[in-house]
């Protein structure tokens, strides 16, 4: 017991004193040999930001993708399936702000806003796929559907 009791005791020693050889700070430079600073410049007159670590609050720049748009309708129909169609809808709405051209992200987020009973979300999607696909071969049933959703 005293043997084991006395090798964890060097261990830990051992530990300790290689976590303090590697948190030693570097050597200061000889008194004859101290560090110029550079003049400031233009740039670093500005204060830089950080990167935002809570990965919520960061904020997306949309550019146009149309890769990334097909992805996010194939994730929200996915979700659809599974009948989580808010998940879907947020997928979607991704989508279309990706390519605002994506005609199937407009039609799918509005059956999806239409399930989570949100008659606005779902008026101004089917109103977005009218104005694109107006010849589409579903464009009187969709006409229908934003009739019905236009009553109170």
């Amino acid at each position: 017991m005293s043997r084991r009791l006395l090798a964890l005791l060097a261990l830990g020693a051992a530990s300790l004193a290689a976590q303090d050889s590697s948190n030693k700070q570097p050597p200061a430079p000889p008194p004859g040999q101290l560090k110029t600073e550079h003049p400031p410049s233009a740039a670093s007159d500005q204060e830089e930001v950080p990167p935002e670590e809570d990965s919520s609050l960061v904020t997306t720049n949309y550019t146009f993708n149309p890769l990334q748009s097909r992805k996010d309708v194939l994730v929200g129909k996915e979700y659809a399936k599974k009948g989580n169609y808010r998940a879907a809808a947020s997928r979607y709405l991704e989508a279309t702000r990706w390519d605002s051209g994506n005609n199937e992200a407009w039609l799918l987020l509005g059956e999806a806003d239409e399930k989570l009973k949100d008659k606005g979300g779902a008026r101004d999607a089917y109103k977005k796929y009218l104005e694109q696909a107006s010849d589409a071969k579903n464009a009187a049933e969709i006409r229908k559907k934003l009739a019905r959703l236009q009553r109170p």
